[in-house]
């Protein structure tokens, strides 16, 4: 994910039965506090990153009970800083962070790709109701094609999808990937989507950034083959995106029929495309794109319903040469096709430069997205940055920004969530 990739940077279908049930009567989400007489509605989350260990579990953490307690401090930290829902990474890198039967445990849970916790627990069951208690919305974050993380260093589980059909993946840089060209991997993805969403209470489904991979100097993507065999006359680029399009259109329809109420939500690089490539894009100058790179049209997804909200990642401070936070916020504000728009705010880049040591940073940013039309809340990364209340935010958000609480923003165009108590 970019958010993963910003942070590195700044620093078929198999049919087995399920072998656990973990579907558990969804525990109603209680409402918000009565002190909460404005009626302010707003979006409030922070990424809880799992790859790298990044934010949870910490790194060498193996033991459930402690996995659990660090797991029960982020809520209280970010319950305390008046957040209303969390976004977790279940599926890093064609693994998992609980109990299926299509992909292995993984790594950065037990330590060893297919170890399952020892004494056993789900992970995915604990922190959804842990959540849910607190009246938080959890939804579950996954990762679309990265297959693994590191070749040169992830020893992959002997029953891992790369071992069984090798022939579904592509290697670029140091990493594996899906083929998006890929009807069986496509397929195969989908499915794990179906599973989750069929036996957890989840909230929403949540795809990140990594469609087709950012692109490295001098190095094209390794799709020719599969270009050739499935391009039916179209471009390259024409032909990526509309295999990412296949995939969100089937993720969209797949979702709905299992729980109309899930949401479904992409967290975009923050520019589509810049204005000197498209009348319609933003007056930017990023060097990859969404579109242009990623293969990703989010604004198709948007105006074909696809996708219920976009929460675009302005890692960017106010006045940026390339990339202003202001011109993006107001871009975004005009693109959103009536769907939400959390924007993704770098609270990670806490004191990076002169602009992020400045303590107002990041209540501008707050101040205008409520300012900005079309804008319904923002999310964090990461869940670890707010352990050392950088420049105070901790402080400011407790104290003035979230000292209300805030409820949801509702979507009148899904079903009402039946784990939720109406208020």
């Amino acid at each position: 994910m970019q958010l993963n990739n910003s942070l590195l940077l700044a620093i078929a279908i198999l049919l087995a039965p399920i072998f656990i049930n973990a579907q558990q009567p969804a525990a109603p989400i209680p409402p918000p506090s009565e002190s909460n007489n404005s009626g302010t509605r707003e979006f409030r989350a922070a990424w809880i990153a799992t790859v790298a260990n990044i934010d949870w579990p910490t790194k060498g953490n193996i033991n459930p009970e402690k996995q659990r307690e660090e797991y029960i401090q982020l809520l209280d930290l970010h319950q305390k800083n008046g957040l209303n829902a969390v976004i977790v990474q279940v599926r890093p890198a064609a693994d998992a962070l609980y109990p299926s039967s299509y992909e292995p445990w993984s790594e950065w849970l037990t330590g060893k790709q297919g170890q399952p916790p020892v004494p056993f627990y789900d992970p995915l069951q604990f922190m959804i109701a842990e959540a849910h208690k607190r009246g938080m919305e959890f939804h579950a974050w996954l990762n679309p094609y990265r297959a693994v993380f590191n070749i040169k260093s992830t020893i992959t589980a002997q029953d891992h999808i790369t071992r069984r059909f090798p022939d579904w993946f592509l290697t670029y840089g140091d990493k594996k990937y899906f083929d998006p060209g890929n009807k069986n991997a496509q397929q195969f993805v989908v499915n794990i989507v179906r599973d989750l969403v069929k036996r957890y209470p989840i909230d929403g489904v949540h795809f990140d950034d990594y469609f087709y991979p950012y692109r490295i100097a001098g190095k094209e993507f390794p799709d020719y083959k599969t270009f050739k065999v499935f391009g039916e006359g179209m471009s390259r680029d024409a032909w990526r995106r509309s295999n990412v399009d296949s995939i969100i259109r089937h993720l969209s329809i797949t979702i709905k029929a299992e729980k109309p109420w899930v949401k479904f939500g992409i967290s975009p690089f923050g520019v589509w495309r810049n204005a000197d490539q498209d009348p319609r894009g933003s007056a930017t100058k990023a060097g990859q794109t969404n579109y242009d790179d990623l293969y990703a049209d989010i604004l198709l997804w948007l105006e074909k319903d696809w996708i219920d909200y976009v929460a675009p990642q302005l890692y960017w401070e106010f006045g940026h040469k390339a990339a202003p936070f202001e011109v993006l916020l107001d871009w975004w504000s005009k693109n959103t096709y009536g769907k939400h728009c959390y924007i993704g705010l770098g609270i990670y880049r806490a004191g990076s430069n002169s602009a992020w040591k400045d303590p107002n940073q990041l209540p501008k940013m707050i101040q205008a997205v409520r300012n900005t039309p079309n804008m319904h809340g923002v999310i964090y990364f990461s869940s670890k940055s707010f352990e050392k209340n950088p420049n105070g935010w901790n402080d400011s958000l407790r104290t003035n920004y979230y000292r209300q609480p805030a409820t949801i923003p509702s979507m009148e165009w899904i079903a009402p969530n039946p784990g939720f108590l109406n208020y």
